[in-house]
């Protein structure tokens, strides 16, 4: 929500955004964060810029003079996409995270839905993440065929039952993404890893808009064969796991 000048007040919800090399997207993508959010929940905004070089930091810099909730971050060296939303996480101040792609294909007006169904069932525990499902897609067939391939593959894996884990709008809270191993490529796995902790996932469908500005920074098969790679890492993290009943001594 608006706050006044001078007032602080606690965030609620942190949206994070990775971007790399996004400079003709940063504005509007502000923009249509703070409309979607002004009147529905107190926020803050971080843009984590993983070592663009295209002069993003500077716009960036701009915008934190304009808003006050802004919070831009930057790697020096380009380190991917998941060191960009771990980086933004831990530096979060609010309990609840939104991620969403730096791109503008993901439409920050599914948020405030996505934030509602967190609420609605997360329960006592609060240990839910709610994962967007861009249902109908607006990419190149060879980006959608691939992208099936391997959720179809890491789905029979992993067990996970998430139809788009690489939609990047997902809600969760900060604590329990925090309490995640962190690696290259984890962004991708955070529904299985949600899972493994003992946590809960639901999807939701989102919109998906098509690429208005800028070029896709990920190759399309490389990403998918890594991918599958990376499925065994995330199998035997999961074989490894260790949940011991605990009980009070009274």
């Amino acid at each position: 929500m608006t706050q006044n000048e001078g007032e602080t007040v606690p965030p609620e919800l942190s949206v994070v955004v990775p971007v790399h090399n996004e400079l003709e997207n940063i504005r509007s993508l502000v923009a249509e964060i703070c409309r979607a959010l002004d009147t529905v929940v107190t926020f803050e905004i971080i843009f984590v810029d993983d070592g663009s070089s295209d002069g993003s930091h500077q716009l960036l810099k701009e915008i934190t003079v304009e808003l006050s909730n802004f919070h831009p971050l930057r790697h020096v060296d380009c380190c991917g996409q998941s060191a960009a939303i771990h980086t933004g996480v831990a530096a979060a101040e609010a309990p609840l995270i939104a991620t969403l792609d730096g791109d503008g294909q993901n439409d920050p007006a599914d948020v405030p839905n996505l934030l509602a169904v967190y609420k609605s069932n997360a329960g006592e525990s609060g240990r839910l993440m709610v994962a967007g499902w861009r249902a109908k897609r607006q990419d190149s067939s060879v980006k959608r065929l691939s992208s099936r391939i391997a959720n179809y593959i890491r789905s029979c894996m992993l067990g996970d039952a998430t139809p788009d884990t690489g939609c990047g709008l997902k809600i969760f809270r900060r604590e329990d993404f925090l309490a995640f191993p962190s690696f290259n490529h984890m962004h991708r796995f955070l529904p299985a890893l949600m899972l493994r902790s003992g946590g809960r996932v639901t999807s939701e469908q989102v919109s998906h808009r098509p690429r208005e500005r800028g070029n896709s920074k990920y190759g399309t098969w490389d990403r998918l064969w890594v991918g599958i790679s990376d499925i065994f890492g995330v199998m035997w993290l999961k074989r490894r796991r260790i949940t011991p009943q605990v009980e009070k001594i009274q």
